[in-house]
């Protein structure tokens, strides 16, 4: 079944060490971006940059190259736009 709305879950396990898994879900073909930023709006990461087919998704994301803290990660996928935070504990 295809998802009917664009959603972008809370990833898992958060807080983390040091991977987490990110989920979300498209109910249409879109041009998809997931970035990780830091808290000062730095570019830490992009996790997803490409057309996505509809349906559920999930992307893991290995932070053992960074140092703790809080991070944010926004979804884009045609005019659908979320951001969410995650807390990373070494």
């Amino acid at each position: 079944t295809i998802p009917l709305s664009f959603s972008l879950a809370q990833n898992y396990p958060n807080p983390f060490n040091p991977s987490t898994v990110i989920s979300y879900q498209l109910p249409v073909n879109s041009k998809v971006t997931l970035k990780i930023y830091d808290v000062l709006g730095r570019e830490v990461a992009t996790l997803v940059n490409e057309e996505q087919s509809a349906g559920w998704k999930e992307v893991q994301w290995n932070a053992a190259s960074v140092s703790s803290g809080i991070y944010f990660y926004k979804l884009t996928a045609g005019s659908f736009v979320e951001t969410k935070k995650m807390l990373m504990l070494k």
